[in-house]
């Protein structure tokens, strides 16, 4: 071999150890590679067990040796419950190479976690990307970073009223702000959507249209879509609107308040619901007769069949699926794209109104029972209990662990605690002399849970435990993740770069050891879909230097 090519090997070669000496080792409690098998290279050999992962995907390009393959389905790793893996209330870091497609068509779901449900201890890091939150989709590739021992029940925080809103008809996180649409029902008065700006505070982000709501948010292809209604406010029990202009279109925003006509839907006054799936955007009719929509770009709409000629509102995706509610019988319906199907009936109820993803199992809340049902398989539903003595499930979401659901006529939350209790956190709206009032939909934003409400028109929030969240979208392909809990604050960091705190606590008031084992590609979310390799955790909150050297292989 000429000397030269060997020369230039043994650089490389040279170069190789020394990164791997740069990385720390310290206080490793385990790392899994992820690149052949489920085996910790760490000293305390904490190898895991593998539940249909695959290991015989490419690395980011760059780097030796490959990555793991998570369905979003059932694959995980879980690392038994040991002595090393007991947190404690010390400080402690997860570092993870990720990887996730461009155009989803399921939740990413969960990275890593270590999380005891019945006792509310331990942590969670996971993609959240919630749909079906009644009309709108919540987030996109939202980061979240978790912990908590459940000792202390959350108190709710008012952050008043946006403009002059009787119903908080959407909520959604874009760009590192919150935004929620508003309806406003006075004949001179227009639905409006609102950009939270701390406290009490709300920027008028402009009318869209001149009807009374907007009703639906998304984020599709990276950018903000509003969806139109003119909203019966008969429906909710309060006297009719005295604007009747109809709504039933789509607008992009443009920034201030500007916004982009993209199309009316066809024969539509009222939008039921907005959500991304494999790169489209769809929508529904929130009023007879039923409609099934396509974005086709610019201000064009496809109309698509709906099943049976039945209503499909609330939109969420997973598994490869959209699932969508619907006012007419009760039922579930599933489209993969091309045709529907009829996934049954949720027992005796007349309207099925929101999902949430829970430990990989979707969930779907119902009028007029004040149930919430778990999906098994086609025309099977599990019961899982009633909300209280409520009528109606609206907005439901996991934060930090446990999974939230609003109801009617009290706007109350209640916190599912498995099986079928429910516990209740808290009364929203206490408007007097009203027949009904909703805690209809929510959206997580730094760290805390958000809901909107009728007929007070106010947003409130909550913090479960201690929670820091990136509210962009996490891009996709390959990227470094970091999570690190120090001095009583949690960060995020996304390819060596800090990307968002938590509020300050005091390291003794959570205590993370549990019986739980660390499970990689799983928790209280969803199954991972993507890519892993290179999973560390670390007895101690590794420095920012130390992060940047993590991620260098593959940050941009």
């Amino acid at each position: 071999m000429p000397r030269i090519v060997i020369g230039v090997m043994l650089i490389l070669a040279s170069s190789a150890v020394a990164s791997a000496q740069e990385l720390p080792q310290d206080a490793l409690i385990g790392h899994w590679r992820l690149s052949a098998d489920a085996r910790d290279s760490s000293p305390n050999r904490l190898d895991g067990t593998n539940h249909g992962v695959e290991f015989i995907v490419k690395g980011p390009e760059g780097l030796a040796g490959g990555a793991a393959k998570f369905d979003g389905r059932r694959g995980f790793v879980e690392i038994p419950a040991a002595e090393p893996l007991k947190l404690g209330k010390g400080d402690f870091s997860v570092s993870l190479c990720l990887h996730t497609a461009a155009m989803l068509d399921d939740a990413p779901g969960d990275l890593v976690s270590q999380y005891d449900s019945a006792r509310r201890r331990g942590f969670s890091l996971a993609i959240k990307h919630p749909t079906g939150v009644t009309t709108n989709q919540a987030a996109s590739r939202q980061l979240h970073f978790g912990i908590d021992d459940g000792r202390i029940e959350p108190n709710w925080t008012d952050h008043g009223r946006p403009g002059q809103a009787v119903y908080i008809m959407s909520l959604a996180v874009h760009g590192r702000q919150l935004y929620a649409g508003t309806c406003e029902p006075g004949r001179e008065q227009s639905g409006h959507v609102f950009r939270f700006d701390g406290g009490t505070k709300w920027i008028d982000c402009g009318s869209p249209d001149a009807c009374n709501a907007v009703s639906s948010l998304a984020v599709h292809l990276g950018e903000l879509y509003a969806g139109v209604s003119k909203y019966r406010l008969a429906g909710s029990a309060q006297a009719e609107s005295e604007n009747t202009r109809p709504g039933g279109k789509v607008f992009r925003y443009a920034g201030g308040s500007k916004w982009e006509a993209c199309g009316q839907l066809p024969d539509t006054e009222a939008i039921g619901g907005l959500v991304e799936f494999r790169g489209r955007l769809y929508a529904t009719s929130l009023y007879k007769p039923a409609g099934f929509f396509v974005y086709g770009g610019d201000r064009t709409w496809k109309s698509l069949p709906t099943p049976g000629g039945k209503r499909t509102e609330s939109l969420a995706v997973f598994n490869g699926n959209i699932f969508a509610g619907s006012y007419d019988g009760g039922h579930v319906y599933r489209f993969d794209g091309e045709t529907w199907t009829d996934c049954g009936q949720l027992g005796d109820n007349t309207q099925t109104y929101s999902f949430a993803i829970h430990e990989g199992r979707l969930f779907v809340g119902t009028w007029p029972s004040g149930r919430v049902y778990r999906f098994a398989k086609d025309n099977e539903w599990e019961d899982v209990g009633r909300l209280g003595e409520e009528l109606e499930v609206m907005g439901m979401m996991v934060h930090n662990g446990k999974l939230f659901a609003g109801t009617l006529p009290l706007a109350s939350v209640y916190r599912f605690d498995g099986l079928d209790r429910w516990t209740h956190i808290g009364r929203l709206d206490l408007t007097a002399d009203v027949k009904y009032r909703r805690a209809w939909t929510m959206a997580e934003f730094q760290g805390r849970l958000f809901c909107g409400t009728l007929p007070s028109g106010h947003v409130l929030s909550i913090e479960a435990g201690r929670n820091v969240t990136w509210d962009d979208e996490l891009p996709p392909g390959w990227r470094h993740v970091a999570a690190v809990r120090s001095a009583g604050k949690l960060e995020l960091f996304v390819d060596g770069r800090l990307v968002g705190s938590s509020a300050a606590f005091e390291r003794a008031d959570y205590d993370l050891t549990n019986d739980q084992p660390l499970r990689i590609g799983f928790g209280p979310g969803d199954y991972f879909n993507g890519h892993l390799r290179d999973v560390r955790l670390y007895r101690r909150a590794l420095t920012r230097d130390e992060i940047a050297r993590l991620a260098r292989p593959i940050a941009p």
